[in-house]
């Protein structure tokens, strides 16, 4: 049983890595760790390994952190508070991303019926770009000034543009109200939602994260089946009325509840031009994809999971194309985001206790892209395996959402967190701009050989993101078996 290290011990680590550090060094970066240390100890995300033990041994980095920091409490009622804030907010944020497809398959065939599928898959890959791409405003502003006030500013937002939506009848109506105005404001509330945990939690960050994204589950198997029952009842403009109240109510607890554990304490800006110069600077600082482990964790994290949100986009889609009625083909969503729950809070439980959490998101990729080729690709055309599929898929990828946020983390200050999350985000925006109408062109008119190419197309994302985290571990730790 590992004891828990003194703070003398852990600024004696600190003094020995100054040491390290003076050391001239040739050729590329060490990756070796601190030779004798007498325990193991898990600090950023790093593990410090002595030779006394008979354990795998994990080197640590000279360029993975630049600093030791403690956390001296983990956990407690306001801490698991936080947690509880966060979930809440997530629920209409992470829950309207996985029930993208609810509304595409929809609007598609009622307000867009004339249009192409490329053509309506534009709204949401502008959602989806601009929903990862404005967690640049709130990063560089939530290290520095905390996050309540863009989770009061983006609530306001999320909840007019999901009533602005209920009115939409054409393309740019729809672009304009909830690509852009429903997407930056997403993104807008997502970044202080999951940072404020990172401030809160260390060794059980993976775990704490994943618990808070359970929220986007919830909202993915309520708000497909709450849409899909609404659209016959009351139609589609009161069904987003419904929805707006609901996303309102759960930002609401959000405002309240999440925080960060600290106030941050920053020195006021003397001019406007000053304050503008430094959130350009540090919400998007292209010097952090020079770390190479940070460049392709955030790569990994784009294909992955803008493979996962193409996939979820189409499925139901797909489902109505195989002459599946819409009700299975609504509950095939909601199943998937059901099971994701458990897919969310197991991955997140065993990475923090057993595997790590880089070695967690390896396996949970990887099993989602075998899934897609395995059975979707060759079976999907019976209803059995299909939801067989959407079960296993859904627990796979419970942890896209969840862990690659807390990889981001375990290779960056708690200081930095926000600032390298957005930045992380961005990348990712960027690499969304084309991924669902390059689907919706793959999909074309709606035959099964097309939906075929774009079950490819999706799981290329999939392998060509666990590669990419595979790299990632590769640089911090090389291809030892280990805890990472």
């Amino acid at each position: 049983m590992l004891q828990k290290p003194t703070r003398a011990f852990l600024h004696g680590l600190k003094d020995l890595r100054k040491d390290r550090l003076q050391e001239p060094r040739s050729g590329a970066p060490t990756t070796s760790g601190y030779e004798g240390a007498p325990e193991v100890h898990r600090l950023s995300g790093f593990e410090l390994q002595a030779k006394n033990r008979n354990v795998q041994e994990t080197p640590l980095a000279d360029e993975l952190v630049e600093e030791f920091e403690i956390f001296e409490e983990e956990g407690g009622f306001q801490a698991w508070l936080v947690v509880f804030g966060s979930f809440m907010g997530l629920i209409p944020v992470f829950g309207t991303i996985n029930s993208l497809g609810a509304i595409e398959s929809y609007i598609s065939k009622h307000q867009l019926d004339s249009q192409s599928s490329s053509v309506v898959s534009w709204i949401f890959s502008i959602y989806l770009s601009l929903t990862f791409s404005s967690c640049i405003i709130a990063g560089g502003y939530f290290d520095r000034n905390g996050g309540r006030d863009p989770l009061c500013v983006g609530t306001i937002m999320f909840t007019g543009a999901i009533i602005a939506t209920a009115d939409c009848k054409t393309v740019w109506q729809f672009i304009l109200a909830f690509s852009v105005l429903g997407g930056i404001s997403s993104g807008i509330i997502m970044t202080p939602l999951v940072s404020c945990v990172a401030t809160w939690f260390l060794k059980k960050r993976g775990l704490a994260t994943s618990i808070a994204t359970i929220g986007g589950s919830v909202g993915g198997v309520i708000f497909p089946v709450m849409l899909r029952s609404l659209y016959s009842k009351v139609g589609f403009s009161w069904a987003l009325r419904v929805l707006a109240l609901i996303c309102a109510s759960c930002l609401a607890c959000s405002i309240i509840f999440a925080r960060e554990k600290q106030k941050p304490e920053s020195k006021p800006f003397h001019t406007k031009s000053e304050a503008f110069k430094w959130y350009l600077n540090s919400s998007l600082n292209w010097r952090y994809f020079l770390d190479w482990k940070f460049l392709f964790a955030s790569l990994g994290m784009g294909f992955a999971e803008n493979s996962l949100t193409a996939s979820s986009t189409y499925l139901a889609s797909y489902s109505l194309a195989r002459g599946n009625s819409e009700e299975v083909s609504y509950a095939l969503i909601a199943t998937t985001n059901a099971i994701g729950i458990f897919g969310r809070y197991i991955p997140g439980y065993l990475a923090d206790r057993w595997t790590g959490r880089f070695n967690m998101v390896i396996i949970t990729v990887s099993m989602a892209a075998f899934f897609n080729l395995v059975m979707w690709l060759p079976f999907g055309g019976n209803v059995k395996v299909l939801w067989a599929y959407s079960i296993l898929y859904g627990f796979t990828t419970g942890s896209i959402l969840s862990l690659p946020p807390v990889c981001i983390g375990q290779i960056s200050r708690t200081t930095d967190f926000g600032k390298r999350y957005s930045s992380a985000y961005f990348l990712e925006a960027l690499m969304t701009i084309p991924v669902i109408p390059v689907g919706g062109a793959i999909i074309g008119s709606g035959d099964i050989s097309n939906y075929n190419n774009f079950i490819i197309y999706s799981s290329m994302m999939m392998i060509a993101g666990s590669i990419c985290f595979i790299i990632s571990r590769s640089i911090c730790t090389g291809f030892r078996i280990s805890k990472f």
